[in-house]
């Protein structure tokens, strides 16, 4: 899998925001990605240094609209650490 694949958007909330003080950023990434291939993809695509990553699941959610009910896709959420001092200039506000 490309590094491009596998990381498929930044997520941008208020909680996700407020750890980019800690140099901590939050991505949406493919299913199937490691927490290995994350690193790699990261260093790769933003030339940083990676200290650490979490991921976690984000279920899929029941919603109805009218008489239809349908869900939401499941997506994988990435948290990434990156060494004391470096930043994602692309990322920041």
């Amino acid at each position: 899998m490309e590094a491009e694949q596998i990381i498929i958007a930044p997520v941008v909330t208020e909680k996700a925001v407020g750890e980019r003080t800690l140099s901590r950023y939050v991505f949406r990434v493919h299913l199937d990605a490691t927490k290995v291939a994350i690193a790699q993809a990261i260093a790769k695509i933003f030339k940083v240094k990676v200290s650490a990553v979490n991921t976690s699941f984000v279920r899929a959610k029941r919603r109805v609209m009218g008489r239809s009910i349908g869900q939401t896709s499941r997506w994988k959420k990435a948290y990434v650490t990156l060494e004391s001092g470096q930043k994602i200039e692309e990322l920041e506000v």
